[in-house]
């Protein structure tokens, strides 16, 4: 069993994934490679003068990686919780389980509709649905969470990617038991 889950390798996933496999969590990333980041070229991410999406979205998912995280290509069909101890998500490809669950699926919501998470009017434009979450980024089914454009933040790289950071900081706070801050300070020369 994992530790948590990640529906989606975009910078809300890859971001999260980077959180919560440098924290030493077993971390499992589901991706079907549909980004919207693909077709982007970004010139406001913070750090980075200019950049193409696949190039950001691969060095988002080899910075995970580099921590742990297990990356699987596949189609993520539901996601549904077990008598509030795990988390099931069943994919084309068979099923996985952890004890959180962290969606990213963009401007997605169908696995959120099929998997029976309440979801809500979106704000920003072309985003018409959106996952319903609280400020934590918990769902309405207990162990999923959501983060990125699909739980109502704005589509912009790094607005995503701080989201899924800050749900995965969340995340692993439920898991430790205590408020969990990753903070990396220089080392001498």
């Amino acid at each position: 069993m994992y530790d948590v889950i990640i529906v989606g390798a975009g910078p809300a996933g890859a971001s999260a994934a980077l959180f919560t496999a440098k924290a030493g969590k077993k971390t499992l990333v589901l991706d079907n490679d549909q980004s919207m980041t693909k077709a982007a070229w970004v010139e406001n991410h913070y750090g980075v003068p200019e950049i193409e999406g696949p190039e950001l979205l691969q060095t988002g998912k080899e910075q995970a990686q580099k921590f742990g995280a297990e990356m699987v290509k596949t189609q993520v069909n539901t996601v549904k919780n077990e008598k509030d101890q795990r988390v099931i998500v069943e994919t084309d490809d068979g099923s996985y389980e952890a004890k959180h669950v962290i969606m990213t699926t963009g401007g997605n919501t169908k696995l959120a509709e099929t998997s029976g998470i309440k979801t809500a009017e979106g704000k920003e434009p072309r985003i018409k649905t959106i996952i319903d979450t609280d400020d934590a980024g918990k769902t309405s089914v207990q162990g999923v969470w959501a983060a990125g454009t699909v739980a109502g933040v704005s589509v912009h790289t790094i607005i995503t990617a701080g989201d899924g950071a800050k749900v995965a900081i969340n995340v692993l706070t439920e898991l430790n038991g205590e408020r969990y801050v990753d903070h990396d300070v220089l080392k001498s020369k």
